[in-house]
């Protein structure tokens, strides 16, 4: 089809040409001209794009061979807008074969180039006809410069585009360009570079001066840095003191010049503001892509991971990411471990043990502590020390503490007679809609909520000892009672303790491993006893493996003992009442 009857068939296609009116009789490229549009026909098998004759005058091209397929075009689509683009046409899927499926879009087009300053406004609207697949086969569209009558469409655009107080591009644009550049990096064989910026004294000036002056300060580093850039790179802001840059045709050379540009910039900077003129610093981590990382996800973590580096360094820093296999096997571990919890999660594959808390003089069981396991979907069982802590790291304790409880209330009420301790993370502890849960689940039952005592570990009561404290009296409240569990792992003074008004001292299992040949130890354990008893309160001795350290805390007054001395923990489904329970005699 030749760019002079491209226009004309289009448009006896879809019916918007009149049978018997000469097509002589009007210019439609002039027209066409004179209100900036051109037509196109894009083929999706060879990536061709044909235009009208006009294309290269109305986008402000030199040639149409700029733009000869879509492959072309996309590359002077502004970083932040191709993805708009490929959203509404390339990537969609549809039925529609016979009148074909609309689009209509806007996005920023750069004639000369990404590192070109000149950039144009087009509408792009048209229609797209699928195979037999559902992907796109064949477009027919016309493009128009967008001119003063879309004005206020533009603006709203811009908001949605640009971050309010910075006026730079918002979190989304900025991952969106950051994907492009690494895409086209990897068709090109050639790397850029993204670089996270963190202002390093906003805490001390939002302390200092208030919010509103932190975020001047926020918004003048903006403008620093921005100033700084090449023509054609991108900046955004990551997050409250955050910056993300994105750098084309960049390496690791290139990247700490202009690592050191942006930190020299800012460091002579002087910014007003309404309290006074100020200075900051920035420390920058960045990552070459796609050698050192080839998503956008993979990337913004390694540029993080150099960035907490440069943080650790001096107040004036960049740090570029150096791959340790470490640090990846770590992350590995982490993720997998996140699909595990997940997993078990929605497939109900968390589960219960019981390990019994005897008493110390008799060996009975006195009560059983809940620990959760994980059934893997190929059989296998995690432990919760194996999971837990890095499940808390990626802010899934509350989900687990959940289920958690969801279970050990099913078990209270299908055992009458258990008496049963639970763990719930640090987050959980200062957790209303934790305990909201809690009063839901037993119905305020005293018959469950007294059997069922929750242990807080040590280190989290003491991160907030007020909330703790309101923690604790709602537990007591609803009837239940509460543990200070891994005593002596932190640094809570007797008197936090006497505050919290918690029942029960689960002393950590390091001063009981090494008890019987640690002087020190032994001090410990008997000064324990004694201001337990001071506060009435009940004292557990944890990590118990042998018969000699069993009967020197008991000798010392602990009154209960836990390890596995007294057996391994009970699958919950194997838990049977007794009413005569037996002594746990230990097995030497």
């Amino acid at each position: 089809m030749s760019s002079d009857n491209l226009i004309t068939d289009d448009v006896v296609r879809q019916g918007f040409w009149e049978p018997g009116i000469e097509s002589e009789a009007l210019d439609l490229v002039g027209t066409l001209s004179c209100v900036e549009e051109t037509a196109y026909v894009w083929d999706f098998a060879s990536d061709k794009i044909e235009w009208e004759g006009n294309a290269a005058e109305v986008l402000h091209i030199e040639s149409l061979q700029e733009v000869g397929t879509g492959q072309d075009f996309n590359a002077l689509i502004a970083a932040e807008h191709i993805g708009r683009r490929l959203e509404a046409v390339a990537n969609r899927l549809s039925d529609e074969t016979e009148r074909g499926v609309p689009y209509r879009i806007q996005y920023r087009f750069q004639p000369g180039g990404r590192r070109s300053r000149m950039s144009i406004w087009l509408e792009d609207h048209g229609r797209f006809w699928p195979g037999e697949d559902g992907k796109p086969l064949r477009a027919r569209g016309v493009l128009r410069v967008i001119n003063d009558s879309y004005i206020e469409e533009q603006r709203l655009l811009y908001h949605s585009d640009h971050d309010e107080l910075t006026g730079q591009l918002n979190r989304l644009r900025l991952t969106e360009a950051l994907g492009a550049v690494i895409a086209r990096s990897v068709r090109n064989d050639r790397p850029s570079a993204f670089m996270v910026v963190s202002i390093n004294n906003l805490t001390v000036i939002n302390e200092t001066f208030g919010f509103d002056v932190g975020d001047e300060v926020i918004a003048a580093v903006g403008r620093v840095i921005k100033d700084k850039l090449r023509a054609g790179d991108t900046l955004g802001r990551y997050s409250s003191n955050k910056f993300g840059v994105v750098i084309n045709d960049c390496g690791p050379g290139a990247m700490q010049i202009a690592a050191d540009r942006f930190m020299k910039g800012v460091r002579a900077a002087s910014i007003r503001t309404t309290a006074c003129p100020l200075t900051a610093t920035i420390s920058i981590g960045g990552v070459v892509v796609p050698t050192q990382a080839s998503t956008v996800h993979h990337a913004m973590n390694c540029a993080l991971q150099a960035l907490d580096r440069a943080r650790a360094k001096r107040l004036d820093c960049f740090m570029a990411y150096v791959p340790s296999p470490t640090r990846e096997t770590v992350r590995q571990r982490s993720m997998s471990i996140a699909d595990d919890v997940i997993s078990a999660l929605d497939d109900n594959r968390m589960r219960l043990v019981l390990q019994p808390i005897v008493d110390a003089n008799t060996h009975v069981p006195k009560l059983y502590e809940c620990l959760l396991r994980l059934h893997k979907a190929d059989g296998s069982i995690i432990p919760a020390g194996d999971f837990v802590p890095v499940a808390e790291q990626l802010g899934m304790a509350r989900l687990i503490d959940r289920r958690t409880l969801d279970l050990a209330v099913a078990l209270l009420r299908k055992h009458p007679r258990l008496i049963m301790s639970l763990n719930v993370s640090g987050l959980t502890s200062s957790d209303n809609d934790w305990l909201a849960s809690l009063s839901e689940l037993t119905r305020r039952e005293r018959f469950i909520t007294e059997r069922l005592t929750i242990e807080i570990t040590e280190t989290a009561a003491i991160q907030d000892i007020d909330q703790s404290a309101h923690f604790v009296d709602g537990l007591k409240d609803m009837g239940c009672q509460v543990a200070i569990d891994d005593f002596g792992a932190g640094y809570t003074s007797f008197r936090n303790l006497k505050r919290l008004n918690v029942d029960m001292v689960k002393i950590d299992g390091a001063f009981v491993k090494n008890l019987l040949i640690d002087n020190a130890d032994q001090v410990f354990i008997t000064t324990m006893v004694e201001i337990a008893r001071t506060f009435n309160m009940k004292t557990v001795a944890e990590w118990v493996g042998d018969t000699e350290t069993a009967q020197l805390l008991a000798r010392a007054g602990i009154d209960y003992l836990q390890g596995f001395l007294y057996g391994l923990p009970i699958r919950s489904e194997d838990f049977v009442d007794a009413r005569d329970p037996q002594p746990l005699l230990a097995k030497n």
